[in-house]
């Protein structure tokens, strides 16, 4: 782990990247930090959002895979059978995405420049090659088998599914490995936003 720079000497914002595997508790670590003032760029949010109803990647997404959207926006069972055991599918549907995600994230830095600290909550931020673009790397995480009984609990989700997602991701011991902090999710919520709180501190240089 590095001792990043707390606030940043020249006055722009110490960028942090939140990633973690399925299941981790990524998106109620990042809700512990957006609840303490920092800033967060959801990158699934913005998905979600570009991909719903009247979404801007719709037109697009329509051309490549035909009848996977509708008047709710993109068909996320459909399209997703298109691409799931498909790697090229998967990377021509990345490649719609990513950028547009991108430009998303460039406005929210421009909106944000005063902020002491940012976060950007990227779930593929070693696979998209996003942690080059941030300072600081914390990746959520949690015993396996802690991890496997949260993901197996979701509507819809099976044991085959899980597996695929997994072979998709960064493994876990990989990501911690490579990240500045790591923060466990695997105890209890007041013990996570603790150590959320200690991380504040310490990037804001309190």
């Amino acid at each position: 782990m590095k001792d990043a720079d707390p606030a940043s000497k020249d006055g722009k914002p110490v960028i942090i990247g939140l990633t973690g595997s399925i299941g981790m508790g990524k998106s109620t670590t990042a809700s512990m930090f957006e609840a303490a003032g920092v800033p967060i760029f959801d990158a699934d949010a913005e998905v979600r959002a570009m991909q719903g109803p009247g979404g801007e990647l719709i037109p697009a997404i329509e051309k490549a895979f035909p009848g996977s959207t509708g008047p709710d926006g993109v068909d996320r069972e459909a399209l997703g059978q298109l691409v799931f055991a498909d790697k090229e599918k998967l990377a021509a549907l990345e490649g719609i995405v990513h950028p547009a995600v991108g430009q998303k994230r460039a406005q929210f830095l421009t909106d944000n420049s005063d902020a002491p600290l940012i976060l950007f909550d990227i779930p593929l931020l070693f696979e998209g090659g996003g942690h080059a673009g941030v300072d600081v790397v914390v990746v959520v995480s949690a015993p396996a088998e802690i991890q496997r009984e949260r993901v197996l609990a979701r509507p819809g989700m099976t044991a085959e599914k899980f597996e695929h997602i997994l072979g998709l991701q960064t493994p876990d011991a990989e990501k911690r490995s490579r990240a500045d902090y790591v923060i466990d999710t695997g105890t209890t919520l007041a013990e996570t936003q603790a150590q959320v709180a200690r991380l504040i501190a310490k990037l804001r240089g309190e």
